[in-house]
């Protein structure tokens, strides 16, 4: 077992996060609690994410987490964000359990995002 928090995913995605950042006249969901913040906004086109952003401050796991968020959701339908479980976030960046409560933030901020877009239709 090795002794290093990190995974090989979790590494890459807080070395690069491709998409942290703003958008302009993008929908926004935040949330902010255990002393961390997240902000994912996402630009619609008919019924399809056609790009998304974020700002996070945690740890790298909750910034990769972003990330990964970001690349999985971006170009899907808007809907897909209703489905989002942090299960797979957990397993694919090998998560401690003691940081689920902030996984689980960033899901309750993929909700918070889903609903700006349909409170912006």
């Amino acid at each position: 077992m090795s002794s290093d928090p990190y995974n090989a995913m979790v590494r890459e995605y807080f070395a690069d996060p491709q998409h942290a950042g703003d958008l302009e006249g993008a929908a926004t969901g935040y949330f902010s609690d255990q002393g961390m913040h997240i902000r994912l906004a996402a630009t619609v086109s008919g019924e399809r994410i056609t790009s998304m952003r974020f700002r996070a401050w945690g740890c790298p796991h909750v910034i990769a987490a972003a990330e990964a968020i970001c690349r999985q959701y971006e170009g899907r339908p808007v809907a897909a964000l209703e489905e989002f479980t942090s299960d797979h976030i957990m397993q694919d960046l090998a998560v401690p359990i003691e940081k689920t409560g902030r996984i689980l933030v960033l899901e309750d901020t993929v909700r918070s995002l889903g609903q700006a877009i349909r409170d912006s239709a």
